[in-house]
């Protein structure tokens, strides 16, 4: 049966050298040694990619439990491959690839070899259902392009829901992120070139692991296309820059019933800033805010301290806006005026993140995993009543060394690292002292301030506490 695949697949002079590698690797490695060797060129180009020939060699198989049966083996012949044209014209790139996947290779050592078969096998068995055609594969990445926007969208929800089911049934568990672009199949020789297939693969980095991301021209294609399958949606998530890409790429998720579709927001340039709005007029601190975006330049974790009523969380608003030019990743903040328990901290910086827990790992393991490797500024709130919770912050910057972290507390939090900012009250001037330019200005910015909140007190249709900038 495998000389029949090697006389049907290959030319007579690749033949001979697929027949010597499978003569000298045993069972198991048989189908790898067809699946890397590259067909010769010829007019048109040919790859291999899933097909029928699981069902041909189900029969050489022993049955499961067998003596000679090899689970290896058996993982491999489920992936056989055949050969078929590359689509031309207009088509739907797919790229794929694991979050995390060095990170699996650590914990799991051996045992990632059978994980990532296991992959392959799964997402390989979706895509041949829609048509797909496999270009490439490169360690845990595939490349695949179907024929039609459809094809695309069934067999990435397709794959998602094999991958979930092969995790709930309690084996191990990968997370796949999936980018889908829809251009024109432009052909190098036996491979595809061009612009697209670059926003094709930036899309999918852009992805968060169990999340299928599509570009404008797919998200389309696929609300108008009867084709695809029911319990699919398409939500739009907004406008992000993605690398080496001129202008920005408006991004869509692909909803799948079933599945989780609360996601971070996409990996990309100019990341999101989730602050809270401006509830009055700022009383204007640039010498405040001078120190303070000189100080985040120089240390990871800088604490605003003062008493009540300072304006602390209002100047370290201001401050991370500013600068958020600075954080591709994003400015997120995070309040914990609400919390009491130090142990929900972790939480709750997750839940700003829209992090969920994965498996068996920690919800701080998790946020560490997240901020790792990507420039975010954290603005922990109100911390003086979590303050024990202090080696958390202190866990997120050592796990994540671009991470910079702005805190407003009524106390520092004493750990290695930190840079405290007491913050001054604007208190009124001393009327018998002499008019000079400072007292006058520190004079207008005070009573700017006591009028503002006044004013917004007495515009108010509801009793409300007073803001605490």
């Amino acid at each position: 049966m495998v000389e029949a695949v090697i006389d049907r697949t290959f030319f007579p002079r690749r033949r001979r050298l697929v027949r010597r590698s499978v003569a000298e690797a045993p069972v198991r490695r048989v189908v790898m040694a067809i699946d890397v060797a590259r067909p010769m060129r010829t007019r048109r180009p040919l790859r291999l990619v899933p097909g029928r020939m699981c069902m041909l060699l189900e029969s050489q198989r022993p049955p499961v439990g067998a003596e000679g049966h090899d689970r290896d083996a058996e993982t491999c012949l489920a992936s056989e491959m055949i050969a078929q044209d590359l689509p031309t014209g207009t088509v739907t790139f797919l790229f794929t690839d694991i979050e995390g996947s060095t990170r699996l290779l650590h914990e799991l050592g051996d045992r990632y070899g059978d994980l990532l078969a296991e992959h392959h096998l799964l997402l390989r068995r979706a895509f041949s259902r829609h048509r797909g055609v496999e270009v490439s594969t490169e360690g845990d990445a595939f490349f695949v392009v179907f024929p039609s926007v459809p094809d695309a969208v069934n067999a990435a929800s397709e794959a998602q829901r094999q991958l979930f089911r092969h995790a709930a049934s309690g084996r191990s568990s990968v997370a796949v992120r999936m980018g889908l672009h829809t251009g024109d199949a432009e052909l190098f020789g036996d491979n595809y070139g061009g612009l697209d297939v670059h926003r094709a693969a930036r899309i999918s980095s852009a992805a968060h692991g169990g999340q299928v991301l599509l570009s404008v021209v797919t998200a389309q294609h696929a609300m108008r296309s009867p084709k695809v399958s029911e319990g699919i949606r398409v939500k739009e998530l907004g406008r992000f820059r993605l690398k080496d890409l001129d202008e920005s790429e408006q991004l869509f998720q692909l909803c799948i019933d079933g599945l989780p579709s609360d996601f971070p927001p996409p990996s990309a340039l100019g990341g999101t800033v989730q602050l809270p709005p401006r509830l009055d007029q700022f009383v204007e601190r640039k010498k405040e805010i001078a120190e303070l975006r000189s100080l985040l330049a120089r240390h990871r974790l800088v604490t605003l301290t003062g008493p009540g009523g300072t304006g602390k969380t209002r100047l370290a608003t201001e401050v991370a806006a500013i600068a958020s030019g600075d954080f591709p990743h994003g400015v997120f903040f995070v309040p914990l005026e609400s919390i009491t328990e130090p142990d929900l901290v972790p939480s709750t910086i997750a839940g700003t993140l829209s992090l969920r827990e994965a498996g068996m790992r920690t919800v701080l393991e998790t946020v560490k995993d997240y901020l790792a490797h990507k420039a975010i500024l954290l603005l922990l709130d109100n911390f003086e009543q979590v303050v024990s919770s202090a080696p958390v912050v202190s866990e997120m910057l050592l796990a994540a060394t671009e991470l910079r972290v702005i805190v407003t507390s009524r106390a520092p939090l004493n750990i290695t690292g930190e840079q405290e900012y007491p913050v001054p009250p604007l208190s009124m001037p001393d009327p018998t002292e002499p008019a000079t330019r400072p007292r006058c200005a520190d004079m207008r910015r005070s009573n700017s301030l006591w009028s503002e909140r006044e004013r917004s007190l007495q515009t108010s249709t509801s009793p409300r506490r007073m803001l605490p900038w």
